[in-house]
């Protein structure tokens, strides 16, 4: 699941507003269906209590390879390391700094990185690491709203988001706000855990993630329920294919996508053209 505080865009408290609490919209809590507008804030509530044990528990989740995948990742934005342009990224959901971190020291240092994130707990220890690497200078901290950005149009040359998109209410509209905010040209990367296409691992990860996972959350976390909460809104979120069309809709084009390890995460790319 993720910034400077004093610049911080607070967002509306509910992401959906008066008009989807009127028309009875829902979206999925995990397995369970609350009201659109209520979802941002059982979310918000969930990274609040992990925030500070998040990438501990993304090492568990995962057994360690998030941190492969996300090399990955950045390896596949390949941002420049010279030139004299610059060369902006947004990194949306981008909390605890993991793929700004990343970007920034691929690029030897060259990169400008904007972390976004709703959720403050997040940024909080986004900041504090990024303080603690030397990385301020080629990073702010931006509390946002990823269907509402406080962006302007055709700003950035790359938008970046790990572990987040399937956390958003809606997310046909952070897709289009992330067309929005790119440069033509711009390019957009999206890491998500997805669905496990091999028969054999499909049916022990989800042993290990029903079984396992929430008890690992409470031994180090202190509590279980958001992990249980994580786990089923990965099996909630659209397959492969299907998070693929999303991304054409939104205005993209020359989509592909990759699996890593069966299917278990996937990265989806897309270009602004």
């Amino acid at each position: 699941m993720s910034h400077d505080p004093a610049a911080a865009t607070s967002p509306s408290p509910s992401a959906a507003g008066d008009g989807a609490a009127a028309s009875g919209a829902t979206a999925s809590f995990g397995f369970t269906q609350v009201p659109l507008e209520e979802k941002q804030h059982l979310v918000d509530d969930v990274f609040h209590k992990v925030a500070t044990r998040y990438d501990v528990m993304n090492d568990v989740m995962s057994g360690g390879l998030h941190r492969l995948w996300k090399d990955a990742m950045v390896a596949k934005l390949s941002p420049p390391r010279i030139g004299r342009r610059s060369y902006e990224v947004l990194d949306m959901a981008g909390g605890t700094g993991d793929i700004a971190f990343r970007i920034v020291e691929k690029s030897d240092r060259k990169a400008k990185v904007t972390v976004s994130d709703i959720n403050g707990s997040m940024l909080a220890v986004g900041r504090e690491r990024a303080e603690k690497r030397g990385l301020l200078a080629n990073l702010d901290f931006v509390e946002a709203n990823a269907e509402e950005l406080p962006f302007e149009a055709n700003r950035f040359d790359a938008y970046t988001i790990a572990f987040g998109i399937r956390n958003v209410p809606r997310i046909d509209k952070a897709l289009a706000e992330a067309h929005r905010v790119l440069k033509p040209g711009g390019r957009i990367l999206v890491l998500e855990f997805s669905q496990v296409v091999l028969p054999v691992l499909d049916k022990i990860y989800d042993a290990f993630s029903f079984n396992v996972i929430p008890l690992m959350g409470r031994a180090i976390a202190g509590d279980g329920e958001p992990y249980r909460y994580l786990v089923e809104s990965i099996r909630k979120f659209p397959n492969q294919e299907k998070f693929a069309q999303m991304i054409r809709d939104a205005g993209f084009s020359r989509v592909d996508y990759t699996n890593y390890t069966g299917g278990i995460a996937a990265l989806h790319s897309g270009w602004k053209i």
